[in-house]
């Protein structure tokens, strides 16, 4: 399946029926970041990271499927990016690059810093450094990075 339009995509909450198409999201797109990082790759790691923050779930949508999550805690100091997934036909078309365009859009508004983890072996580091984002400390296996509005 090719890209689809960022402008074809329509959002909802989560809800406890998506889990299932989250966690094979998930799986399919981070297990090679996280193993090449060096990390734990299981099912129980990969439920946690998705329950964490569950209420800010959104799953992206094209023609009523769901092809995507988008998660960001909006607290009213720091704006954390927790994730950004996007099911394989749906990547490498700007997509993403829209999601987070936005986000930053929305967070400089509010005024409040943005702030992310990333895998080090994953390569949407370099995306977050062409939009501001600085590394602010890493551990064993990813970087902290912030960007002030």
């Amino acid at each position: 399946m090719s890209a689809a339009p960022s402008a074809a995509l329509t959002r909802r909450q989560a809800t406890t029926q998506d889990i299932p198409f989250l966690l094979a999201l998930r799986q399919q797109t981070m297990n090679g970041h996280v193993i090449a990082s060096g990390a734990e790759v299981s099912d129980a790691h990969h439920m946690a990271r998705l329950m964490h923050r569950f209420e800010c779930a959104e799953v992206l949508l094209h023609e009523g499927m769901p092809v995507g999550l988008l998660k960001v805690s909006r607290d009213p100091h720091e704006w954390v990016v927790i994730q950004i997934q996007l099911a394989p036909g749906y990547q490498g078309g700007g997509i993403g690059t829209g999601l987070l365009a936005e986000v930053i859009d929305q967070a400089a508004s509010a005024g409040v810093d943005l702030t992310l983890s990333v895998l080090k072996a994953n390569p949407a580091k370099s995306l977050y450094e062409r939009f501001g984002f600085v590394v602010e400390r890493e551990s064993e296996f990813s970087y902290e990075m912030r960007r002030k509005p």
